[in-house]
C-alpha cells in the first residue's frame, strides 16, 4: 500500500496491546477511520535501545509475531518501517564474525576501525572536539577480539550499536539488500534513523557532511525508486538542514512545531508559530511527540535563545510530573536536545490546550504523525520512569486491552479521534493552504482549500480554545466542526 496524506500512528509493537496481532485488532475496532498509516518502531531482533540494536532486518523478534502479521496490518494501513542506517548490533553475525577472524572476516571493514580512520590510529585533541558526539569523549568502544588483540571500533551510541563504514563496499551492499527486502515486505516508507551520523570524516564534524550524506541519500533513494517507496531521514538538528532536504525534493521531518505550539500555548503569541508555517516545507512529517522525547535544538533561530529557555522553563512549572531531573545522566540520558515528557503532560494534562494542539498539527502543511501516547492522551509515566531509571520511558508507557477501553471512555480521547477521522477524510487537505496575517498575536489562521471544500481552523491561544470551520458539500452550508 503506498502512503497516503492520512494521519499515521507512531508505535511500538508492544506498545498498544502486547504484539502485532494486539495491534490489528485494536486499531481496527477503534481507531480505522482516524489513522491511516502506521509506523511500528523497530520490530526486528535487537540488543537494546528498545528495537534501535537490530540483528538483522529478515527477522520479526518472535515475541512481537511474524511477518505474516506485519502483512495483516498492510491490508488497511500503509506502513513506515525503520532502517538504521548508522549502526547495527554488536551481537549481530557481522560483528561476530569480525570479531572471531579478525581481517580474515569478510566483514573486516563492515565496522570503523580507529587504526584506519585517523591518520595516526588516534584523534588528536582538537578532531575529538569538532566531533559531533553523544559521549563526553572520542566515539568509540575497546573490541578484543578471538587472537586477543584489541582495537578502538567507532561507537555513536550505545555499546551495543556499532557504526558502519560507509566507505565500505561490503556495507554498501548490506544496505541495498536490506532496504530491498524492507520494501518487498510491505513498507511504503522506510525511515532512516541517525542518517546524519553515518558519513565521518576525519578533522570534521561527523554529522551531515556534504556532499558526501547527499550521495547516501540518493543511493538509499535510488534503490527503492523501482518499488516506490519512499526514504524519510530522521535528523535532529538546526532546521535549515530540513529545508536543504527537502529543497533537493526529499520528504521531511517537522521536528520544530513541537516547542513552536509549546511556546504559543505557554505564552498566548502565534507570532513564532506563524513565521515558521509560512516557510515550512509542504512534503513533511508533522510530529507533537516520538519514542525519544520534545526536541529542543530543533528550534534554534526560530525562537531567540531567551524564548528557547523560558519555553523550557514553562514546561517544567505548567507540565505535570516532569522534572529536570527525568533528562539528565541519572536517567541514563546525556542528549540535552529533548526533554523526556509525554506531550499531554507537557501541557499540564489539559484537555482543551491539547486538543488545541492537536488541531494545529493536523492544519501544518504535511502528514500528521500522533505518536501511540499521544492518541490515548497519555499522562507521564513516572512508575514506568523510576522502575527502570531511563528517562524516556515517561513516555513509553505499554497499553494492555483493558486499558486502552477505559481510555476511550475519556471525552479527550474522543474528541481526538474525531479531528483525526476529519483530517482523513475531508478533501480539502488534498489542496493549497493560506497561513493569514491577522493582527491578534494571540490568533492563529490557516484554510485548507481544494476545489468547492475548503476548512477554516482559527485558534484562540489566550483562550486555548479553537474553531474548524468547513463547507459541507452536501447541504450547500458551511459548518462549524463538531467534537
Amino acid at each position: 500500500m503506498t502512503a497516503k496524506n492520512k494521519t499515521m500512528l507512531i508505535t511500538y509493537a508492544d506498545s498498544m496491546g502486547q504484539n502485532l496481532k494486539d495491534l490489528k485488532e485494536i486499531l481496527d475496532k477503534h481507531f480505522k477511520d482516524a489513522v491511516g498509516g502506521v509506523h511500528i518502531l523497530p520490530f526486528f531482533p535487537s540488543s537494546a535501545d528498545r528495537g534501535f540494536a537490530p540483528l538483522t532486518y529478515r527477522k520479526v523478534d518472535s515475541k512481537f509475531g511474524n511477518w505474516d502479521d506485519v502483512e495483516a496490518l498492510k491490508e488497511n494501513y500503509y506502513l513506515m518501517f525503520d532502517f538504521m542506517v548508522n549502526h547495527i548490533s554488536k551481537q549481530s553475525e557481522y560483528f561476530k564474525d569480525f570479531k572471531q577472524h579478525k581481517d580474515d572476516s569478510k566483514y573486516s571493514d563492515f565496522f570503523i576501525r580507529y587504526k584506519d580512520f585517523w591518520d595516526n590510529g588516534e584523534p588528536t585533541d582538537k578532531e575529538v572536539d569538532l566531533i559531533y558526539k553523544r559521549k563526553p569523549r572520542a566515539p568509540y568502544i575497546d573490541v578484543e577480539f578471538e587472537d586477543g588483540t584489541s582495537e578502538k571500533i567507532w561507537c555513536t551510541f550505545a555499546e551495543e550499536q556499532l557504526d558502519l563504514n560507509m566507505e565500505s563496499e561490503v556495507v554498501k551492499e548490506f544496505i541495498k539488500e536490506s532496504l530491498e527486502f524492507l520494501a518487498d515486505k510491505g513498507a511504503s516508507i522506510i525511515r532512516l534513523d541517525a542518517f546524519a551520523y553515518a558519513i565521518k570524516k576525519a578533522g570534521s564534524s561527523c554529522f551531515f557532511i556534504e556532499p558526501d550524506i547527499w550521495e547516501l541519500l540518493d543511493y538509499c533513494k535510488d534503490i527503492l525508486k523501482e518499488k516506490n517507496v519512499e526514504i524519510l531521514p530522521e535528523i535532529h538538528e538546526h532546521h535549515s538542514i530540513q529545508l536543504k532536504i527537502a529543497d533537493k525534493g526529499h520528504p521531511v521531518y517537522d521536528f520544530s512545531l513541537p516547542m513552536l505550539l509549546l511556546h504559543s500555548i505557554y505564552s498566548s503569541t502565534s507570532k513564532r508559530l506563524r513565521d515558521w508555517l509560512k516557510k515550512c516545507p509542504d512534503n513533511q512529517y508533522t510530529t507533537l511527540d516520538t519514542h525519544d522525547g520534545i526536541g529542543v535544538v530543533d528550534v534554534k533561530d526560530l525562537m531567540t535563545d531567551q524564548e528557547i529557555k523560558e519555553t523550557r522553563e514553562m514546561l517544567y512549572e505548567q507540565g505535570s510530573n516532569v522534572k529536570k531531573v527525568y533528562s539528565s545522566e541519572a536517567y541514563d540520558n546525556l542528549d540535552i536536545y529533548q526533554i523526556n515528557c509525554s506531550y499531554y503532560s507537557a501541557l499540564g494534562n489539559d484537555d482543551d490546550s491539547y486538543l488545541l494542539a492537536r488541531a494545529v498539527q493536523f492544519f501544518t502543511p504535511g502528514i500528521p504523525q500522533v505518536y501511540y501516547m499521544g492518541l490515548l492522551a497519555g499522562k507521564n509515566d513516572i512508575e514506568l520512569l523510576e522502575e527502570t531509571k531511563v528517562g524516556r520511558n515517561i513516555n513509553r508507557h505499554y497499553y494492555s486491552k483493558n486499558e486502552i477501553e477505559k481510555e476511550l471512555k475519556r471525552p479527550v480521547v474522543q474528541q481526538l479521534i474525531k479531528l483525526m477521522e476529519f483530517r482523513n477524510s475531508y478533501p480539502a487537505f488534498n489542496g493549497n493552504y493560506t497561513i493569514h496575517d491577522l493582527s491578534k498575536a494571540e490568533e492563529l489562521m490557516i484554510s485548507w482549500q481544494n476545489g468547492a471544500a475548503e476548512a477554516h481552523l482559527k485558534a484562540d491561544f489566550s483562550e486555548h480554545s479553537f474553531e474548524i470551520r468547513y463547507y459541507d458539500q452536501k447541504t450547500d452550508e458551511m459548518k462549524t466542526l463538531a467534537l
